[in-house]
């Protein structure tokens, strides 16, 4: 049966001349022929709704003209596909709800109450026609609902939608129906099991434990994209007894890439300068810390500080050893101070170089220090005491007449008191008095004092020490003087346990040193020093606040020449004190004031200077001559010590250091020259 439509050119509206004709005698499966040239598609819908023999409605949003032509007749379900095609091409299409057929746009259609299938349907799309938007939902099984999601986005159209619902690992597409179909079949076909069976990989020449974190690293290189699923992560397990790898990957895939990557690294190891050993290298030190040094080594294989470098690197062994990033591995062994190195032979040779440049003997410093104190006092005194009764013998009253001077107990009143006992007590210096006897006593009537005093002190240490360089080294020479903290006494109790008790700390007290040198490339030695010269006051030793003692402390960081005397510090003090007594106006008198005065003068000057001279010795020659020449400086002193020979007395020798021995064809140390 044909239907013609004819659309005036000047009018745009269609034409149904046969529309009446073909609802009154169309049959069931009688073919149609289409033929729409530039129709409005409300027409061409309404025209559709006749042949399906259902409602059509249109959405107001739907304009436009389509052209929809069959070459021969054609069923009604291919008509209607084509109808939905020509639909589809402008941007709208056909949603089915109950019955009622809607032409909305193809942004709306997945909004619209569509059929909706699940996976389980013998027919994916839901047995709807290929031009026809439906919604599927596919439940997955194996694969992740997120992860596919990525991959079929691009094959659905933008206007239709995607989604993955974790929780039931789920995919819901609303699409085209024969788009669906396709999907379907795609997911079908990723939707299988991802974990392959275990695979045993024995090995003939490789270690397991050494070769899986290996192989599982350069498996696992780059990385899982961000929302991928690692449940089905590839598994390699070393079995160390059988000496074997076991393997469960994602895919039969990775599987032969691990397959291949462990038959390249299960080789034998080419037979070297380093024997049955291998890669592993021993390498023992001569001047250096074999802990320190692998620290250092690691941390310079891995590009971080020696600390992080501990715990750093891309994976672990069985043993716990670090391993670093570029495939080598150090340790130290401490019993024997020597280097354990796991790497291959051109690493090898790039550390090798570099241990040999750090294992270097390192130079030392011989630091002499002169502590010296010089202190001179001086004091002098010169007065001139009097007295005498006035009155004669059985006078009622007597006058006294005379000077009286507090110069301790040198003054006239305390001599006189002496004299009168009979225990007459002079000061130091020259003393000059004259006793009168009155009444049958000696009363001493003229004094004149004369006094001066001097005094020195020398105070001589030189502390000498040797250090490595950048090593600190310190010296103490002293005592341990114990300081009293606390105590505890029960004196006023009654009754009761009476447990007194008391906290001492004890303290060095003497000289002490610190020396911290750095060498530097110019033969500059720079020094961190710590000096401390302290002595306990010998009127506090029994003081019952405990001791008072005298500190003197240097502590500064100087730079010094090799061989070079610097002066740290110093103390330069001068004290002047005096003291006059005298009879005013009379002993201003000049000369004969002095009759009739006493004057003391004290004066104390302390000269203390610390002074320093570094040495550096780079050699063991040089360690020698400096070590022979302090001892035959010793021995040289001891043997000048030695006492005269007597006749009388049998011993006649003492102590003295042995010779050293001289090495054949060694020439004698020279003494050092004073």
């Amino acid at each position: 049966m044909a239907i013609g439509a004819l659309v005036a050119a000047t009018t745009g509206l269609l034409s149904f001349n046969l529309q009446a004709q073909t609802s009154a005698s169309a049959k069931p499966g009688e073919p149609i022929t289409l033929n729409f040239n530039n129709a409005e598609i409300e027409a061409v819908a309404r025209a559709m709704a006749n042949i399906i023999g259902a409602n059509v409605v249109v959405d107001p949003r739907v304009k436009g003209t389509l052209t929809l032509v069959t070459e021969k007749p054609v069923s009604k379900t291919v008509a209607l596909n084509q109808f939905l095609a020509a639909l589809r091409l402008q941007g709208f299409t056909m949603v089915e709800s109950a019955g009622l057929y809607k032409v909305v746009p193809e942004a709306d259609a997945k909004l619209q109450s569509g059929a909706v299938s699940v996976s389980d349907d013998a027919h994916p799309g839901g047995g709807a026609i290929g031009n026809q938007i439906t919604t599927q939902i596919f439940r997955l099984n194996f694969e992740s609902a997120n992860n596919l999601v990525a991959v079929l986005r691009p094959l659905i159209s933008p206007n239709n939608t995607i989604n993955a619902n974790p929780g039931n690992n789920s995919l819901v597409i609303t699409d085209y129906a024969d788009n669906l179909r396709r999907i379907a079949r795609i997911i079908a076909a990723m939707d299988v099991s991802n974990a392959s069976d275990v695979e045993i990989l024995p090995l003939k020449h490789a270690i397991a434990v050494d070769l899986a974190p290996l192989v599982l690293r350069l498996v696992e290189s780059s990385g899982a994209a961000p929302g991928a699923d690692t449940s089905f992560k590839t598994t390699l397990v070393a079995e160390p007894r059988s000496n074997t790898l076991i393997l469960r990957a994602a895919n039969p895939a990775r599987v032969a890439l691990v397959k291949s990557l462990v038959d390249k690294l299960d080789q034998p190891t080419d037979a070297g300068s380093n024997g049955k050993a291998g890669n592993i290298y021993v390498v023992y030190l001569k001047n250096a810390d074999a802990t320190k040094m692998a620290a250092t080594l690691r941390a310079a294989m891995t590009g971080q500080a020696p600390a992080a470098a501990a715990t750093a690197g891309a994976g672990t062994t069985a043993a716990g050893a670090t391993v670093s990033a570029t495939g080598g591995q150090v340790q130290a062994d401490a019993a024997t101070n020597s280097l354990i190195i796991t790497a291959p032979e051109p690493q090898y040779r790039q550390l090798r170089a570099v241990i040999d440049k750090l294992d270097a003997r390192r130079a030392q410093v011989f630091v002499e220090s002169l502590i010296a104190e010089v202190s001179a006092d001086r004091a002098a005194e010169f007065g001139i005491q009097w007295q005498g009764a006035l009155g004669g013998a059985g006078s009622a009253n007597i006058g006294l007449l005379g000077t009286n001077f507090g110069t301790s107990i040198s003054n006239i009143i305390n001599l006189s008191t002496s004299v009168a006992n009979g225990t007459p007590s002079l000061a130091r210096g020259a003393n000059l008095g004259v006793a009168h006897n009155t009444n049958g006593v000696y009363v001493l009537g003229f004094l004149a004092r004369f006094l001066e005093d001097s005094g020195t002190g020398n105070v001589l240490s030189t502390p000498n020490l040797l250090t490595l360089d950048n090593e600190e080294a310190k010296i103490v020479i002293g005592q341990n003087v114990p300081f009293v903290t606390g105590q505890f006494t029960n004196t006023g109790g009654t009754s009761g346990s009476v447990n007194p008790f008391q906290t001492i700390e004890r303290k060095d007290v003497g000289l002490t040193l610190k020396v911290k040198p750095q060498i530097s490339e110019n033969g500059t030695v720079k020094l961190t020093i710590f000096q401390e010269v302290s002595s306990v006051l010998a009127s506090t030793v029994n003081a019952v606040n405990g001791p008072t003692t005298n500190k003197r402390t240097i502590e500064s960081n100087v730079l010094v020449e090799d061989g070079a005397v610097v002066v740290l510090g110093g103390l330069l003090q001068d004290e002047y004190s005096g003291n006059q007594e005298k009879i005013p106006v009379v002993g201003d008198v000049p000369f004969f004031g002095n009759l009739f005065k006493s004057e003391t003068r004290t004066r104390k000057k302390t000269n203390l200077m610390v002074f320093l001279r570094p040495v550096v010795v780079r050699d063991a020659a040089a360690t020698e001559r400096l070590s022979v020449d302090r001892y035959e400086s010793m021995r040289s002193g001891q043997k000048e010590a030695q006492p005269v020979p007597s006749t009388m007395v049998p011993i006649n020798d003492a102590a003295q250091l042995p010779a050293l021995p001289v090495a054949p064809g060694a020439v004698p140390a020279i003494q050092r020259q004073p």
